[in-house]
């Protein structure tokens, strides 16, 4: 598996978009693919905002972003580790794992010293299990979520 930046993979983004639009589309529900889409094309390189794939043998597999707002509601912290999305078919290789270990690596690397990221109830183990820690928790749209962190510098 090899993780790499999006803009070095522009080919990826409508297929891409289209997959966080009906993974992540329940909590905006005006969202639309060619919103998504412009959102990814406007993602940049060594700074945030920001996106990597996770590719295997030329395939995506799935991908991260550090977004500086990751919605309306939750502004009081930032930047995000967002929309980590692995094809259904990718998923428990681990691939999940490396892009979340990327992201955070990178932050650290962008000097961001706290990483946050919000999740439902089932997947708070899991990011636990990654060195996350739970923050908060709140009502966002109809999810109850949990918002966790991470410092970037104890890696």
């Amino acid at each position: 598996m090899l993780l790499v930046d999006l803009r070095d993979h522009p080919v990826v983004v409508p297929a891409l978009a289209a997959a966080h639009v009906q993974a992540f589309g329940g909590l905006l529900p005006d969202w639309t693919v060619a919103q998504a889409e412009a959102e990814l094309r406007g993602q940049q390189r060594d700074t945030i905002p920001c996106t990597w794939l996770a590719l295997d043998a030329g395939d995506w597999l799935g991908s991260v972003s550090l977004l500086h707002d990751d919605h309306e509601q939750i502004r009081g912290w930032s930047p995000w580790l967002a929309s980590l999305y692995v094809k259904p078919g990718a998923r428990g290789r681990g691939a999940g794992a490396a892009l979340v270990a990327h992201a955070v690596a990178q932050a650290a690397a962008f000097g961001v010293p706290e990483l946050y990221l919000y999740c439902e109830a089932s997947m708070v183990a899991w990011y636990r299990s990654l060195g996350w820690s739970e923050h908060t928790r709140l009502q966002l749209g109809p999810l109850a979520i949990t918002v966790m962190r991470v410092d970037t510098r104890a890696r």
